[in-house]
Parts: structure tokens; C-alpha cells; sequence
């Protein structure tokens, strides 16, 4: 019997595929002669011709050159730079049929990463949106100049190549409103504006910000330097043309780095904050302050945080990267006792602050790593029955998995924003905790990105 050799795929090569499912990124994924091809744009179900762009050991990168069968639920996307922005990376596909294909990517990263058997999970129906559009807070939109005009938008896919963003499709209407009337401030003035290739100039980013509930605006203006020139006109046309700006901030970054904000900030004009309002709870988001950008599907994924916690009132909680403790603060009408830890140490006083706000005396927020407190307050003879997590991306520490798998809480309600990285961590807990539900909650509409609350209960061995 003749071994079947391993064909090379080559660059710039076309060739037939035929697409099996969506990856993680959002791309359509199939496979020619048994070596999986990533394809953006593509979608399950679809026939496609595509060409090689990138080959890798392992997989290759392709784009669609044809589109032999169509899927019935590709769509034409609404947004005119939908393929050059590289923002959103689903415009394409019907909006019920993300929902379904986010559960999937779920699945699949369980498959990947576990050993465990799907089908016996509960995972339930993605949580989507009735309108998917315009749900955005806050954008953080680069500065650069062409032709003397002053653009305002995000680089292109892979490129350093600025496109400009007139009216962004998922932001909300106040953020895009107050972006091109800050652009065009900075363009009567003359304001310099940073040139990324040159390293010259002076305004790099404009950050808008929207209290969703009460409609309060800050712009916070990204610069090189300190110095700003014609900063009291700016001002006064900021609050001329946009009255319902309530905070103007100044962050000076003069670094060279693809982060946005530098480490000073300098209030220009009102308050250092903005409200917000989640439920009957209310915020006040500074310039730097993380808050969720689409806080409609934030109180449902709360909600669904809430019912996985299931508390009597009796319990004592642990909100591990706790940040400015919303997820604390929601449950903490049914807990006997919350502690929250956070690295930020402007998240703490935050939290802190927040509590007594609302009243809530039964709540302690500290600085450093759940890993450090945990054992130390198991040894004082504090011990959690609830840990609640809402890591980064990148998901647990392999520390603080370790202490979770000693402290042995009855139950840990898992929050998590990258699939892959929870399918690995749910691996190391599952020899003492079971995966009682996953319910997948779409945070960000038109894009491959899915959240995920996930109930773990300690196994009775």
C-alpha cells in the first residue's frame, strides 16, 4: 500500500476549497490535501477559488480570487470600508447566523484544548442583540494628514496605511458626531498633527467617550508634547460645537509605541470623568478608567454572571481582576462578603470609591494578585465558597489556577473574552470541577470576537 505523500502548497498558488467552518479570527477554514487554509472573508458552506498569500509549516493564508457557491447567509456589508478597515470582521455574515457561529467557535476551542466531551455540555445559545449596530462607547480613532486634510481612523489590515473613518458602523452616533467635529477643530486651527513615518508632529490620537445612559461626553486628545498650541480656542470650540461635552482631557505620549495612552494626563476643560450608568448602579469613567464598550450587553452578561454565582446571601466571593469592581458590585445585593484584587492600583481606589457610593460596606478591594492574597487570607481563615474571574485575553495565570485548584472553592463562575484561552484553563480545572453551563454573549456584533460565562462546579471527589 503506497504511502500518500504531503503536497506543498506555494505561494501565489490557486486552487479549489471548499469552506468547512469560521476560525477564531473570524476567517472561513478549509482544507487542500489535508493542510487546513485560512481564509478571510470566506464563510462556512461556501465553495470558493482562492490563492496562497502566506504559506507556513502548518497552515497557509489565502484570499478568495472567486466565489463558485455562494453561502445563503452572506450579506453585503453595510459599511463602505468594511474590507480596507479591518475593525469588524463579520459585516458579511447575517447577524443570526453569528450568533450561531460565535457558539461554535466555542465549541471548536473546547474540542482543540479539552478532553472533555461536548456534547454533554451545556453550552447555550449566543446572547446577541436586537439592533447590532452603533453599540460602541468609546473610539480611539489616529490622527495623520493627506493633501493638507486632517484624517481620522485606524490603520488597515496589516498595514501602516491610515484609512479614514467618516462614519464607523459600530460606534456609537455621539462618539463618531464628536471625532469628525474635533477633527475639523484641529484642522481650522492648524493644529501640527503626528506623522508616525516622521516621528514629527504634535496631535497622534482623538479618544471619544459616551455615557450611553446619560449621554455625557469626554474627548481626550492624544499629544507628543505638553504643549499645546491655541489651547484655549480649542476648548472653546469643543464646548461651542459639542455642549454635551462634559470632560477635555490632554494625555501626552511622546513614545514610540503602538500604545495609546502615555502616563500623564492633564485636564483641560470640566470634570476628570464622565457618568455611567449599568442597571441601578452609576460610574464615573475617567480618561483611563477600562469600562465595558457595549454596556447593553454588558448588564446581560452580569445577568448571566449573577444566575451562574447562584448566591444565598450566605457566601463569601472573590472578584479576581476585579478592575473597578462592576462585577462585585452587581452581585453584591446576594453575597455575605465580596473581595476583589486587582494590579491597577487607580482600579482599587476606583472600586474602593464605587462601594461607597453605593452604599455597600461588605466589599474589600486590595492591590496585587489573586494568587499572593488567596493564600494568605486562607491562612488568617478566610476562605472563598466563590471565586469570580474576568481575565485579559491571554486568561489565567498558571499561579492563580494552582491556588484555585488548593483553595477548592465550591464553585468559580469563569468570564472570558478569548475562547482558546478558556478552553486550556477549563483543561487544568477539570480534574476537580466540572463545566456545569457555558452561555456565550455577543459583546461585539460584526466582529469574531465572543464572551463567555462559564459556571464550574467542584466535583464531590
Amino acid at each position: 500500500m503506497k504511502k500518500e505523500q504531503s503536497v506543498e502548497i506555494k505561494l501565489n498558488q490557486t486552487f479549489p476549497l471548499t469552506i468547512k467552518r469560521l476560525g477564531i479570527n473570524g476567517e472561513g477554514v478549509g482544507y487542500f490535501k489535508k493542510k487546513v487554509v485560512f481564509v478571510p472573508g470566506a464563510l462556512p458552506g461556501e465553495e470558493v477559488v482562492v490563492e496562497a498569500t502566506k504559506v507556513h509549516p502548518k497552515f497557509t493564508e489565502a484570499k478568495i480570487k472567486n466565489i463558485r457557491k455562494k453561502s445563503v447567509h452572506r450579506v453585503a456589508p453595510p459599511c463602505p470600508i468594511y474590507e480596507e478597515c479591518g475593525g469588524c470582521q463579520l459585516q458579511h455574515l447575517h447577524y443570526d447566523q453569528q450568533l450561531k457561529e460565535k457558539r461554535d467557535i466555542v465549541i471548536q476551542s473546547l474540542e482543540r484544548h479539552t478532553k472533555l466531551n461536548v456534547e454533554k455540555i451545556d453550552i447555550k445559545e449566543t446572547i446577541g442583540m436586537e439592533d447590532p449596530w452603533n453599540y460602541r462607547n468609546k473610539s480611539q480613532f489616529q490622527v495623520g494628514l493627506k493633501d493638507g486634510k486632517v484624517l481620522a481612523g485606524l490603520y488597515g489590515m496589516n498595514s501602516h496605511r491610515l484609512i479614514n473613518i467618516e462614519q464607523c458602523a459600530v460606534q456609537h452616533p455621539q462618539t463618531n458626531k464628536a471625532t469628525a467635529t474635533v477633527k475639523r477643530i484641529l484642522q481650522d486651527l492648524k493644529i501640527p498633527i503626528y506623522s508616525e513615518k516622521s516621528r514629527k508632529g504634535l496631535v497622534r490620537t482623538i479618544v471619544a467617550r459616551v455615557g450611553i445612559q446619560t449621554g455625557e461626553l469626554q474627548i481626550v486628545l492624544i499629544t507628543t508634547k505638553k504643549e499645546l498650541p491655541n489651547k484655549e480656542q480649542i476648548i472653546q470650540e469643543i464646548k461651542k460645537k459639542l455642549p454635551e461635552v462634559k470632560s477635555i482631557i490632554q494625555n501626552i505620549n511622546g513614545q514610540k509605541t503602538s500604545l495609546i495612552f502615555g502616563d500623564e494626563t492633564v485636564n483641560l476643560e470640566g470634570n476628570d470623568f464622565i457618568q455611567e450608568t449599568l442597571g441601578d448602579l452609576q460610574f464615573e469613567l475617567s480618561a483611563r478608567t477600562f469600562f465595558q464598550l457595549n454596556p447593553e450587553q454588558t448588564v446581560k452578561l452580569y445577568n448571566e454572571v449573577k444566575k451562574a454565582a447562584a448566591l444565598t446571601g450566605k457566601e463569601k466571593v472573590v472578584d479576581a481582576y476585579c478592575g473597578v469592581g462592576t462585577i462585585g458590585l452587581w452581585i453584591a445585593d446576594s453575597a455575605a462578603e465580596i473581595r476583589g484584587m486587582d494590579i491597577i492600583p487607580e482600579s482599587i481606589e476606583d472600586a474602593k470609591k464605587n462601594a461607597v457610593r453605593h452604599g455597600i460596606k461588605h466589599a474589600k478591594y486590595v492591590t496585587g494578585k489573586a494568587e499572593e492574597w488567596l493564600p494568605k487570607w486562607v491562612k488568617e481563615g478566610w476562605k472563598p465558597d466563590v471565586i469570580i474571574v474576568d481575565p485579559p485575553r491571554t486568561g489565567l495565570d498558571g499561579q492563580l489556577l494552582n491556588t484555585i485548584l488548593k483553595v477548592k472553592p465550591k464553585k468559580v463562575v469563569y468570564v472570558s473574552c478569548n475562547p482558546s484561552t478558556l478552553a486550556k484553563d477549563i483543561a487544568v480545572l477539570s480534574g476537580k470541577y466540572q463545566v456545569a453551563m457555558i452561555q456565550p454573549v455577543d459583546m461585539f456584533p460584526q466582529t469574531a470576537h465572543v464572551e463567555c460565562c462559564v459556571s464550574l462546579e467542584r466535583k464531590c471527589n
